[in-house]
């Protein structure tokens, strides 16, 4: 042999690398569904707030309201889908979702410790929409008992 990696990957590495490539870190499908919904409620908010501990997915800044819309598998939820690890390559993928989770936890601890709110809506959660919306709706009313502004109320 000489010296390369015998890999069992079922494409060869450059079709993996244009793979790669193609995941957003941000609208992302989840993320659109969750934006989409909050717009039909009324709501304002702001994207990826660069000031903020993680850059949450979205703001709403005078409701103290910091949402992170996760992947499932890329940050290791506890439904089917997050529990699927490879087969190829398995100590790459357990130790980059794991690194993924301990950030998601820093970031979520950095937001509260600064006096935001802060929720994960998980991928696997977004397929009911009627769910979804119900679910921000109980968020948003939350909001309006925490910072006095009601559904439909801008955040600026």
């Amino acid at each position: 042999m000489n010296g390369a990696v015998p890999t069992t990957d079922v494409y060869p590495p450059e079709k993996r690398s244009a793979v790669m490539r193609r995941v957003k870190g941000r609208d992302t499908t989840p993320e659109m569904a969750v934006r989409k919904a909050l717009t039909g409620l009324g709501v304002r908010y702001r994207l990826h707030r660069a000031d903020l501990p993680g850059k949450p997915d979205i703001v709403m800044p005078g409701r103290r309201l910091a949402i992170f819309v996760h992947g499932c598998f890329w940050h290791g939820h506890d439904c089917a889908r997050g529990a699927r690890v490879p087969k190829q390559n398995r100590d790459y993928w357990v130790g980059k979702v794991d690194r993924n989770r301990a950030r998601d936890e820093r970031s979520r601890d950095a937001l509260a410790a600064r006096g935001w709110r802060v929720e994960t809506l998980w991928e696997c959660d977004l397929k009911d929409s009627e769910a979804l919306r119900a679910r921000l709706r109980k968020l948003l009313k939350l909001s309006f008992h925490l910072a006095g502004k009601g559904v439909g109320e801008t955040d600026g």
